[in-house]
C-alpha cells in the first residue's frame, strides 16, 4: 500500500484542541466538521459508542471529499466519551448539567475514551481503535464549580473538563496518554497510519514548531 503521492489528512472535527494537538505534533490538517448527529448512537458501552461515532463522521466526510490523482487522501474522524459511575457522559446539556457532574466526579476518578477512524479514500481501507486514559479529579469547592462552569468551557467538552485548558487546574493526575483527554491520541494515530501501510513521519510539514526545518522521511 505504500505509496510516493503527498498526503493530505482531513480532520472530521470542529474541536481546535484537536488540531492544535496535530500541529504540535508537526502535521497540519485540513479541516471539515462531519455534521454528524450524535444523538443518533446510542450504546451502553462506552468503547463502542465513540469508536461508532467516530466512524460515522469519518464516512460522513469522506462522502464529500473528491479523491484527485495527484495526492492520498486520509480522513480522521474522532469522538471522545467519559465513562463515570456507570454512565457514559458525552457533553452536558447545559450549565446545571455541567455543575452536577463536577459535583458527583469532584474527589473521584472517570474513564475518558476517544475512538478513532482514519480511512484511506484513495485505497478504500481503514484503520480504527479507541484509546483510554484514567483521570482523577480534584476535590474542589462549590465555589470553584460555579466560577469554571460560567467560564462556558465545561459546556463544550466531552465530560465537561478539558486538560489543556482552565479545566487542568482541576485535575490531580491521569493515567494513559494525555492526548486521549484532549481528543486525539497521537500514538494511536501512529498505529493507524502504520496499518495503513504508512507512517506518522509522512504527514509532518517542513517545517516544525518552533521553525525548525525538517524533512519527509517517508
Amino acid at each position: 500500500m505504500l505509496s510516493s503521492l503527498p498526503l493530505r489528512l482531513v480532520l472530521a472535527s470542529q474541536s481546535p484542541a484537536r488540531r492544535k494537538l496535530l500541529q504540535a505534533a508537526g502535521i497540519e490538517p485540513d479541516v471539515l466538521v462531519s455534521g454528524v448527529d450524535e444523538s443518533q448512537v446510542v450504546s451502553d458501552r462506552a468503547k463502542e459508542l465513540c469508536l461508532e461515532l467516530a466512524r460515522l463522521k469519518a464516512q460522513a466526510v469522506l462522502g464529500r471529499l473528491r479523491a484527485t490523482p495527484d495526492e492520498q487522501t486520509l480522513v480522521l474522524g474522532c469522538d471522545s466519551v467519559l465513562a463515570f459511575d456507570g454512565e457514559i457522559l458525552g457533553k452536558p446539556a447545559d450549565a446545571a448539567d455541567a455543575t452536577r457532574r463536577w459535583q458527583r466526579m469532584r474527589g473521584r476518578s472517570g474513564v475518558l475514551h476517544t475512538g478513532h477512524c482514519l480511512i484511506d479514500a484513495v485505497h478504500e481501507s481503514r484503520a480504527e481503535g479507541v484509546a483510554s486514559t484514567t483521570v482523577h479529579f480534584a476535590d474542589i469547592s462549590d465555589e470553584e464549580i460555579a466560577a469554571y462552569v460560567a467560564t462556558g468551557e465545561p459546556l463544550a467538552v466531552a465530560g465537561a473538563f478539558t486538560i489543556d485548558g482552565l479545566g487542568g487546574a482541576f485535575l490531580t493526575g491521569i493515567e494513559g496518554d494525555p492526548g486521549t483527554v484532549v481528543g486525539l491520541s497521537l500514538p494511536l494515530l501512529r498505529t493507524l497510519l502504520g496499518e495503513l501501510g504508512l507512517s506518522v513521519t509522512d504527514l509532518w510539514t517542513k517545517v516544525a514548531p518552533g521553525g525548525q526545518e525538517i524533512e519527509h522521511l517517508g
